[in-house]
């Protein structure tokens, strides 16, 4: 797959300070990050931020940015979530070269690794249940006790690793732990799992093994195994740091990276706990992991989110080491930001309404001009068809308007986009009272939205040819959460019922139909559209990206 380079994003933070300093003071000849995702979901608009900074760095400073795998779990892990998170990274902008690799290359040497720890008295086989070790941890306050087996003799140890290994024994019987200190007060460092027993088939190495290495212990030697120069996380693996670095003192590595820790990305109305996230799906709240109402890049994707507009969010909420949230707001105006600049205009009308010119000749059609884009000539014209019978929108019609309602109601003259002057003379209405049609005049002096008589009217309004606009359904979204901070253990009270609210009877001009890219385009007044993979032949299927304007925070206030 092939992608267009991303310039050097311009600014200056903590992490890129020391990426200078260290080249300056030549402690490192070439600058070496990696972003190192775990295959058991999608990527999230958290990761972007780590992806930008990762693979940003490596070409501010002509390094090179590794993309690894850290697959130590068979169990959670998929081929479809390494698709998924290649594709992702592409999509953002970012290319890894040749240099894609995986923790399970290295599953021999981290084995080797272990039977020397054990064999410097630094690790020990542990017959204890998950559970008593977890009790025997101790607490922040309390410190840990030692495991009755901590003293094994490094033969015995030897042993029980390797009958490990060859898979005698069943899951969660013996693990390896690091022999550090149960009393440190850091938990971490209180003899930390190292390998478990696990009988499952991994995606790479099938059944070869049946003890996987822990993400602490894999992740630290496999930065060390590529020549990491600096291993860059989020603020939780702080505490980790003194094991990282524990490990890479023990062991025979060839280079020794050092890790820096910034702040996670926290979102308000969002939540990007994984976890949360596969419950999402699993339970149904959504439609899968791409759906436009995840924060996952697949479903930011889908509904339409330009990846230049994630970039530039990123750059502006910058790297820190203190976590904080960011408004979603930020995110939101960075979209439409660039959203105004790219996308072609278009018109549909969501809700129709039908009006008929009774002035108009019956039969005839008329090509008028539009422009693609208002503030880009380059960007040309197309032709709408005009007729007799036209839909406009529910809204823009009320039989009694209040004092500052300017669109059409009875008697009162409006600007249709591109068209004409009309009046409506008489709405028609159902047997429920509900009104289902319009009878308006034009006037034919006013073609191009101009009186040659200088009168003004007070509102421009969107429009489609009632034969040849083209049946849609529009698919609304807004905001996963009511709840500005949702709780992760209670996601499900804090769901947003108006998430999504689908259109089957929308209209859509000619031109949109006709035309199957994945490219977003505004429809005028209403906000931006990317036709969606539901798509089928004469029924296309679009999804707000994002309305013209920021409402959501308005209506919950409300609420």
């Amino acid at each position: 797959m092939t992608t267009e380079p991303v310039a050097a994003e311009a600014g200056r933070d903590f992490i890129r300070d020391i990426v200078q300093a260290d080249l300056d003071s030549k402690k490192h000849s070439r600058i070496v990050t990696r972003f190192p995702p775990e295959p058991n979901g999608y990527l999230h608009i958290g990761h972007a931020k780590s992806i930008a900074l990762n693979f940003g760095i490596a070409q501010e400073f002509a390094g090179r940015c590794h993309l690894r795998f850290d697959d130590t779990n068979p169990t959670k892990e998929e081929q479809e979530y390494i698709d998924s998170i290649q594709a992702d990274v592409h999509w953002l902008g970012y290319d890894w070269g040749t240099d894609l690799f995986y923790a399970s290359d290295y599953f021999d040497r981290l084995y080797d690794w272990a039977e020397g720890l054990i064999k410097a008295g630094h690790a020990y086989v542990d017959d204890q249940s998950q559970e008593e070790i977890r009790v025997a941890r101790g607490t922040l306050t309390e410190p840990g006790k030692n495991s009755p087996f901590r003293d094994r003799a490094v033969d015995e140890n030897l042993d029980l690793f390797r009958r490990m290994k060859s898979g005698e024994f069943p899951n969660g019987t013996r693990v390896l732990r690091a022999k550090i200190d149960m009393a440190s007060g850091n938990i971490n460092l209180r003899d930390p799992v190292l390998y478990r027993i696990l009988h499952a088939e991994h995606p790479r190495t099938g059944t070869k093994w049946s003890i996987y290495p822990s993400y602490d212990y894999a992740h630290g030697q496999s930065d060390a195994i590529e020549g990491i120069t600096h291993s860059i996380c989020t603020l939780e693996f702080e505490d980790h740091r003194p094991l990282y670095e524990w490990l890479l003192d023990k062991l025979p590595v060839p280079s020794k990276p050092h890790q820096y820790e910034f702040a996670r990305l926290n979102l308000t109305y969002t939540l990007l706990s994984k976890r949360v996230l596969t419950q999402l799906v699993r339970d149904g709240h959504v439609s899968g992991w791409d759906d436009p109402r995840m924060p996952t890049i697949a479903g930011m994707k889908r509904r339409g989110v330009p990846p230049a507009a994630l970039r530039e969010f990123v750059k502006r909420i910058g790297v820190a080491k203190a976590n904080s949230v960011v408004d979603v707001g930020m995110l939101e105006f960075c979209i439409r930001e660039e959203l105004n600049k790219t996308s072609q205009r278009r018109m549909a009308v969501l809700r129709p309404l039908k009006i008929v010119i009774e002035n108009y000749p019956e039969g005839q059609v008329e090509e008028l001009d539009a422009a693609n884009h208002p503030d880009d000539p380059q960007a040309g014209s197309r032709k709408i068809p005009f007729g007799r019978e036209l839909y406009i929108e529910q809204d823009d019609f009320m039989e009694n308007p209040p004092k500052k309602f300017f669109r059409l109601s009875p008697g009162n003259e409006v600007r249709l986009r591109y068209a004409y002057f009309i009046k409506c003379r008489e709405a028609i209405k159902n047997a429920a009272g509900e009104v289902v049609e319009l009878r308006c005049t034009y006037d034919p002096a006013t073609k191009g939205g101009n009186a040659p008589d200088g009168r003004k009217v007070k509102a421009t309004m969107h429009w489609l040819s009632a034969a040849q606009s083209v049946p849609a359904e529009i698919r609304v979204y807004n905001q996963l959460f009511a709840n500005p901070t949702p709780s992760a253990t209670n996601f499900a009270a804090d769901l947003n019922p108006q998430s999504l609210e689908i259109l089957p009877d929308a209209r859509v001009e000619p031109a949109v139909a006709a035309d199957n890219s994945n490219e977003v385009i505004q429809f005028e007044r209403q906000g931006y559209f990317v036709r969606d993979k539901d798509s089928a032949p004469g029924k296309p299927v679009f999804n707000r990206t994002i309305g013209l304007r920021d409402t959501f925070a308005k209506e919950v206030a409300k609420s």
